[in-house]
């Protein structure tokens, strides 16, 4: 069969790899900014160890074309480091990899996946008192060196079920009782085997690029660069995010939900409501012990931020709440209604308008009305028309006393270019609001922070603005990438982060977008995405719950019923 692997031709014959077809071709490379990790197919992702043309076991002397192959008329394309595709490959390769050499190295030592911080990931240790990382260190460069394939099998549930049981790993098993399916995939090095989510690199020896340091509770993996993904990423400090997700690690721990298992078991036991209910008023603390500090610091203003369908407007309703209770006078302000006119933002390379951008926003205007208003003047401020995409000036006059708060909501609210370079800074209070779901899968498999929020972005946007998942998830990378350039380097600026994810959303949240994402057919662009979310929702067991959940929820901005907005 003809192949088409990233514009050349070769003729693939039955049994062959992709992985030993783009040897072939010379597409191989020692730099990992140039080495293919995995290829895409008809929208799908496959390990380069897939075999496009296969002898059919019943006559072997006819061969087989692959589905996939067949569909995309043997169009193939590579996917590397810079593609968001290709780094998932990666990062699941390193975590197979990484754990079998804690297994080799520390068999008594339970490790567990945690959060992703900058460019690197968490790893927490059940024990580290004798753990020396050095020794684990050696043990991945010795497996790396090896450059043993990686090949996914399939295994029998049950089968693979009392495996893990026998080994200890209860947190597999009873995840894995949970999938409603008769078999399952692995990949597996000697006796050690494990399952993630998507595609591995075809073999150890892609790991070119890594390093470990050591952190509190365990350690952490640092990834390549990535604008230079032949260098190790630069680790950057961050205490304050470093906090927010220990403390909520803890509130797993509080409410006895630490991964989906134990969210399943709630759910079938009915116990989800009271999850429900010591979520949210673990919330409901933590706004009030934000209004404590806004008003024991004596701030005038509270710059509040977070990424896409983080729920800052409910946040910031539910802190103007608390403020109330202090005798304050809180008034909302969007950052929304500085945009420029839309006609006025030159398109990027693409022709297409970045709204991420800090430059839609008038920040020189802002700045001048924020600082008028501390000074106790009256100012005029303008509105945003998104329909006509112009300012508008309706009259709305503001001018603050003694016991007013202004919350000014946006993406763009810890951005230091908003503030006036006289200003007192200790008249503002900064908040960052993001939904950091710290429920892992199991201990290997932890669902990305970002899967939370393109959950809740696409059942709100059905919802309320009927658009479709395909609408939603085309604009998600633009998205994804105005975050990591506009909002992300500014969160650890903040006074306070909070985690706005709540632990048993998922459960919820399965039942509003589980239709609408099957319902999704292989030919869309945005298959290969919805592949990814239904796996994870796989293993949700779905709870209908909504009366349970109150009005004034984070959740309820995305499935409606959100009283503030009423």
């Amino acid at each position: 069969m003809k192949l088409r692997i990233d514009g050349r031709e070769i003729t693939a014959k039955p049994g062959q790899t992709l992985w030993e077809l783009v040897k072939a071709l010379g597409l191989d490379s020692e730099k990992l900014s140039q080495r293919p990790l995995a290829a895409k197919i008809a929208g799908e992702v496959f390990n380069l160890n897939y075999v496009p043309v296969r002898v059919a076991d019943l006559c072997a002397d006819r061969p087989s074309i692959r589905r996939a192959m067949e569909a995309s008329g043997g169009e193939v394309h590579l996917l590397y480091y810079n593609d968001p595709s290709g780094r998932e490959v990666y990062t699941r390769t390193a975590q197979f990899v990484l754990f079998l050499a804690l297994e080799n190295t520390y068999p008594k030592i339970r490790g567990r996946m945690g959060s992703t911080i900058g460019s690197a990931l968490m790893i927490r240790l059940s024990d580290n008192r004798q753990f020396e990382l050095p020794v684990l260190k050696a043990e991945m460069q010795r497996l790396i060196a090896i450059d043993f394939p990686l090949i996914r099998r399939r295994v029998d549930t049950k089968t693979a079920i009392r495996r893990y049981v026998e080994a200890g790993k209860d947190d597999k098993a009873r995840l894995l009782r949970d999938r409603d399916a008769d078999y399952f995939d692995e990949y597996a090095f000697g006796d050690f085997a494990d399952y993630h989510y998507g595609e591995l690199a075809p073999s150890s020896g892609c790991l070119q690029v890594w390093d470990m340091i050591p952190t509190e509770g365990g350690f952490l993996f640092l990834f390549p660069d990535a604008n230079n993904p032949d260098v190790v990423g630069n680790y950057v400090d961050m205490p304050r995010f470093l906090s927010v997700t220990n403390e909520s690690a803890y509130w797993c721990q509080l409410m006895a939900c630490d991964c989906v298992a134990d969210l399943n078991d709630l759910t079938r036991s009915g116990e989800i409501r009271e999850l429900i209910r010591v979520n949210e008023a673990l919330h409901e603390k933590k706004y009030a012990q934000v209004a404590d500090m806004v008003c024991q610091r004596g701030c005038r203003a509270v710059m509040l931020a977070g990424p896409s369908s983080s729920g800052k407007t409910t946040s910031a309703n539910r802190l103007a709440t608390q403020l109330r209770t202090h005798g304050k006078k809180p008034i909302l302000m969007s950052l929304d209604d500085y945009y420029i006119d839309r006609d006025t933002i030159a398109p990027g390379p693409d022709g297409k308008l970045d709204l991420e951008h800090i430059n839609t926003i008038d920040t020189a205007l802002f700045r001048v009305h924020l600082k008028e208003l501390l000074q106790g003047k009256e100012v005029t401020l303008p509105t945003f028309n998104f329909i006509t995409g112009k300012r508008e000036w309706r009259g709305h006059k503001l001018q603050l006393d003694d016991n007013t708060v202004i919350i000014v909501e946006g993406l763009h609210a810890l951005n230091p270019v908003l503030l006036p370079e006289d200003l007192d800074t200790s008249s503002v209070f900064r908040l960052y609001v993001s939904a950091l779901l710290p429920l892992n899968l199991d201990d290997h498999n932890r669902i990305p922070s970002s899967y939370l929020r393109l959950l809740r972005r696409t059942v709100r946007d059905y919802e309320t603005r009927g658009a479709t998942v395909a609408h939603t998830l085309s604009m998600w990378d633009s998205v994804r990438r105005g975050e990591h350039r506009w909002i992300f380097p500014y969160q650890e600026n903040a006074d306070v982060i909070f985690n706005s994810s709540t632990l048993y959303e998922l459960a919820v949240l399965k039942n509003h977008i589980y239709p609408l994402l099957t319902a999704v057919q292989p030919e869309e662009d945005c298959y290969e995405a919805v592949r990814a979310i239904v796996k994870v929702l796989n293993y949700v067991q779905a709870a209908d719950v909504d009366d349970e959940i109150p009005p004034t929820s984070l959740v309820r901005e995305f499935i409606g019923g959100n009283s503030y907005y009423r």
